[in-house]
């Protein structure tokens, strides 16, 4: 039935893997979704988020609603952290389009709205300490895609010389991380709804 499946807004810790579990022997030592809670039979994350980066991540039992998301070209809104005073010539080559590298390939990104904030984000503290400001400027801007390659906004603010110090996934969709802490795990009612 397809009322049954079960969906779920997470706040992302840094440092947690977007899977429940792993065999691999390397990643026993890791942290997992599966840390946050009891979560039902078949629960899969929709997307991911790497492990660095922090944030609003969706967690669904249904398959098709998962591939629907990462394949129907919904917003997901990232705020970035990034070294440096970023330069309005690089915001704009962001919204453009800037060249990655993606499994050995050079990859062109699609146009993206790329802003800077106009005052600090409201976000936790992060666990692990971010180098401060005695270091240089660093600056705060959103980034809204369409597409979600791996580590794409790091390797962005990459290609534009401003790399990214902390990422954290604050939209998809209509779906906001708005004051969630972190760690936190909230049920949806109906997920197809809200994207």
């Amino acid at each position: 039935m397809e009322n049954n499946h079960k969906h779920f807004k997470i706040y992302k810790p840094f440092k947690m893997l977007s899977q429940f579990s792993s065999n691999a022997a390397k990643e026993q030592r890791k942290h997992f979704l599966s840390e946050l809670g009891n979560f039902p039979e078949g629960i899969m994350p929709i997307g991911r988020l790497d492990e660095k980066s922090e944030g609003l991540l969706l967690l669904t039992t249904d398959g098709k609603l998962s591939d629907h998301v990462n394949q129907s070209g919904i917003e997901k809104e990232y705020y970035a952290l990034v070294d440096g005073a970023i330069s309005a010539e690089a915001i704009q080559q962001l919204c453009n389009g800037v060249e990655i590298g993606f499994n050995g390939k050079k990859y062109i990104t699609k146009p993206c709205k790329v802003f800077k904030l106009q005052a600090l984000p409201n976000l936790p503290e992060r666990s692990k300490k971010i180098r401060d400001a005695r270091h240089g400027p660093t600056t705060w801007i959103s980034v809204t895609l369409t597409e979600g390659k791996f580590r794409q906004v790091r390797k962005m603010t990459s290609a534009v010389n401003c790399p990214t110090l902390r990422l954290v996934r604050v939209r998809v969709g209509k779906i906001l991380l708005e004051d969630m802490p972190v760690g936190s795990v909230f049920p949806i009612d109906n997920l197809k709804e809200i994207l």
